[in-house]
């Protein structure tokens, strides 16, 4: 835990939050509900170890207009690092907006004109520390990239380049979700502050630019209902508590920690509550789990295989259980010893039989 990329610790750092990508600013409501840590915690300096923060958040800010673009403007020209730029909302191709623009902040000092989003991430993305997305919509498009849609949206990786790097030397932080789980995106942003700081190594990252730990496993893995699977034990509806494969669960196949971290102070999660998982975590949502609520392709093969053996697994654990629920018989207050206990004759040993 000592390799970092930071050559210089550094002891104050800016957060650039915009969300006026396609967004709905669920994931910024989201993270206010963050405990491991809070928000409040990080910006009050109550962390240890950590650099001194400061959020720049439009929807959480107390300043308004020009005095909230101001650290926009300060870190465009330089004169604001570091920073680390945290974008809330799938990207508009501005190529294809024909008159008008998609989505912009804010409006330039000496054109009057709208700052589209795509200009301020060309403007504010090379000279971040580090850049994370938040959210499915910004790390892979979302909802609003499905297709049909006339906007041409994408995620930030797809609009910078899968191969980009920050002026820290990172890759773009990929934290997904609809929205996203408030203790996952506060988990990785106190990463990367530690490691702005000195003090943490290179955030670790699969091929989809995800924090391995939060989403190298599935939601099938983490689930409670995933004993009832194995026994091919499976809900017709969605009052049971067993597994939702056959109602359309995508559990299995699905990257994402929920089930078991839970959503709030490790209370609720899709499945933990009677709800399918639906994939809002991965690349290809929401178009490959389509149509939500029918069975996921290859899982009436799968349940059916497991159903076979699930049945012979099921009654020789019901056995085993019946067996293990009962004490042993010479547990009892009759006048007798029959525990196997024999006592030691002749310096010898005691000896102990069981029946």
């Amino acid at each position: 835990m000592t390799e970092t990329v930071t050559d210089t610790p550094v002891k104050e750092v800016h957060i650039l939050w915009t969300s006026e990508g396609m967004s709905c600013d669920g994931d910024t409501v989201s993270v206010t509900a963050a405990g491991l840590p809070s928000l409040e915690d990080v910006l009050l300096g109550l962390v240890p170890g950590l650099p001194k923060v400061h959020l720049h958040n439009k929807v959480l800010a107390k300043e308004t207009g020009g005095d909230f673009m101001a650290a926009f403007h300060k870190a465009a020209a330089g004169e604001l690092d570091p920073f680390v730029l945290v974008v809330e909302g799938s990207i508009p191709n501005e190529k294809i907006n024909g008159e008008g623009f998609w989505s912009s902040m804010g409006n330039d000092p000496v054109t009057g004109q709208p700052i589209t989003v795509n200009q301020w991430i060309d403007r504010l993305a090379p000279r971040a520390w580090a850049v994370v997305a938040i959210g499915t919509c910004a790390t892979y498009g979302g909802i609003h990239a499905m297709a049909g849609n006339p906007t041409g949206c994408m995620g930030l990786a797809d609009y910078l380049g899968w191969d980009f790097r920050s002026a820290g030397g990172l890759p773009i932080v990929n934290v997904p979700g609809c929205p996203v789980q408030p203790d996952n995106f506060m988990e990785t942003l106190t990463w990367l502050l530690y490691q702005a700081a000195g003090r943490a190594p290179m955030i670790p990252l699969d091929k989809q630019l995800r924090p391995t730990w939060l989403f190298g496993k599935t939601v099938h893995e983490g689930c409670d209902r995933a004993g009832y699977y194995e026994q091919g034990d499976f809900a017709m509806d969605y009052n049971s508590p067993k597994c939702q494969v056959k109602i359309g669960c995508w559990g299995p196949v699905v990257n994402c920690n929920v089930p078991k971290r839970g959503w709030m102070a490790g209370i609720g999660g899709c499945p933990n509550v009677g709800g399918i998982c639906i994939g809002c975590t991965m690349p290809g949502f929401p178009d490959k789990f389509m149509p939500f609520m029918d069975q996921p392709p290859g899982a009436s093969i799968s349940s059916a295989l497991t159903g076979a053996y699930g049945v012979v697994v099921r009654k020789l654990r019901n056995i085993t259980n019946k067996t293990v629920n009962t004490e042993p018989k010479w547990h009892h207050n009759r006048p007798e010893l029959t525990s196997g206990y024999q006592p030691a004759r002749n310096g010898g040993r005691a000896k102990r039989r069981g029946y």
